[in-house]
């Protein structure tokens, strides 16, 4: 049977991590830090990835670290779910990423590791769609339902329709894609930062929906899939209470995993909805936030893959 959630993730040490010029193009939440050098940027970011680890592993969660290598220098490498995803059916998927350097996170020693600790029964890349100009950023692009089989996107320069529909199709997956906006109209770059699924529950910015039949179609098969809809506000989103990710640990315990600048935007009533499903596990990533313009659910690729003995 299908299940929503792992207790098991792979996370990525970063080496080189700054503020992406290259990716600011298309995401609107990055932001530079005034006043900081570049070695204290990535001093920062290792020591606040450092402490999510052991909070994960604190809660019984297993955590794969992979250190990035340090050449050539890949700013955003600790947001490995946007090039990867690990299925339940034993299937790894490569992902198409917008930005050149970015395309450089892919790599085959991080697989290997991988292979060391759980079942790998194929690797598909459909990469090659970038020759294309055309990208699908893994769970960033895309969240699953995985119990009801459906996949939700928000089109943008990342998330291109086509290869959304027929990645899905190959999963055995239906599809759903709508148009998500920020405050100043630019498309949201990734599905992640406004919408979560867990297991009973979806966490959705619908006001960046502008479209009113997609918002209806949104929240009628959210609604139909069982999921309790806990709403958003844009100023919400905007402080990552979207990017959440529902995992569970070795004794079947559930947590939201979500950055300590998300809990803090969210209401009283909105804490006591999501508690009812999962126990609130909060992390502090502020620089990695501001910087990387991505939260706690980019840096989480989940491993649905058969553990090795």
């Amino acid at each position: 049977m299908a299940k929503q959630t792992t207790s098991n993730v792979l996370m990525v040490r970063p080496s080189s991590f700054q503020f992406n010029i290259e990716t600011a193009v298309s995401n609107a939440f990055q932001q530079t830090l005034e006043g900081v050098s570049e070695k204290e940027i990535r001093e920062k970011a290792v020591a606040e990835f450092d402490a999510y680890v052991k909070k994960l592993e604190a809660h019984h969660i297993r955590v794969l670290v992979i250190q990035d290598s340090p050449e050539p220098a890949k700013p955003d490498a600790v947001f490995p779910n946007n090039w990867i995803s690990m299925q339940q059916n034993g299937m790894v998927y490569l992902y198409p990423m917008n930005t050149p350097n970015r395309r450089l996170e892919r790599r085959d020693e991080i697989l290997e590791t991988i292979e060391q600790s759980f079942e790998i029964k194929q690797v598909i890349d459909i990469s090659d769609s970038e020759n294309d100009h055309q990208f699908l950023e893994g769970t960033g692009s895309i969240i699953f339902d995985h119990i009801n089989k459906i996949g939700y996107a928000c089109i943008s320069p990342r998330t291109d329709k086509d290869l959304f529909i027929a990645h899905c199709e190959l999963l055995g997956y239906s599809h759903i894609y709508f148009h998500s906006e920020d405050s100043d109209g630019n498309l949201v770059y990734h599905t992640n930062v406004m919408l979560t699924i867990g297991d009973g529950f979806a966490i959705i910015c619908l006001e960046s929906i502008r479209e009113e039949e997609e918002r209806q179609l949104l929240t009628d098969k959210l609604q139909s899939t069982g999921h309790e809809i806990i709403e958003i506000s844009e100023a919400q989103m905007n402080n990552f209470a979207g990017n959440m990710l529902e995992v569970h640990n070795k004794e079947g315990q559930r947590y939201l995993v979500m950055s300590e600048t998300a809990f803090e935007s969210l209401n009283k009533s909105q804490v006591q909805q999501i508690e009812k499903h999962a126990a609130i596990l909060m992390v502090s990533i502020p620089t990695i936030e501001t910087i990387g313009g991505g939260s706690a659910r980019c840096m989480l690729a989940e491993i649905f893959l058969e553990e090795k003995n």
